[in-house]
């Protein structure tokens, strides 16, 4: 299974410290992950009375789903322990922070996993030098292959 990653993430932030939290999920969302039906388009990590919740989060409904098939875009529950969720809180508070989904993958133990950010925002000229760099990367790859 390949992991479902968020790649303007890393455009639009930059990211600070990352941290690997469990999903609390309903069986036919497991089921959508698993055969690579999820998007992060528009998706974004709150912190509500203590917890870490992602919303906007789309996981399409399972195909072979009855009438028991959950809501693509509701919240889900991240589960960290209490020690990542205060030192989540206190970078928050601080100003041009946020918390941002990075990918989401399956461990080796079966169960998913989802990887999230503290980030800050970047200005339009950071975005340009991101650009700038992703084509050098590109350039030399391609001299590298010939």
């Amino acid at each position: 299974m390949k992991e479902i990653s968020n790649r303007s993430a890393t455009y639009h932030f930059s990211i600070e410290q990352k941290f690997t939290a469990g999903l609390v999920l309903l069986g036919t969302e497991i089921k959508s992950i698993r055969s690579g039906k999820a998007s992060f388009n528009d998706s974004f990590c709150v912190l509500h009375q203590g917890e870490i919740w992602i919303r906007n989060l789309h996981i399409a409904e399972y195909h072979f789903g009855t009438s028991n098939n959950h809501n693509p875009t509701r919240e889900r529950k991240l589960l960290l322990t209490k020690k990542e969720i205060k030192k989540i809180e206190t970078k928050i508070k601080e100003r041009g922070n946020t918390l941002i989904p990075l990918k989401i993958f399956i461990a080796e133990n079966g169960y998913a996993k989802i990887e999230i950010a503290l980030a800050k925002g970047k200005k339009l000229h950071d975005k340009r030098d991101s650009i700038k760099e992703k084509d050098v990367q590109r350039e030399l790859k391609r001299s590298l292959k010939i």
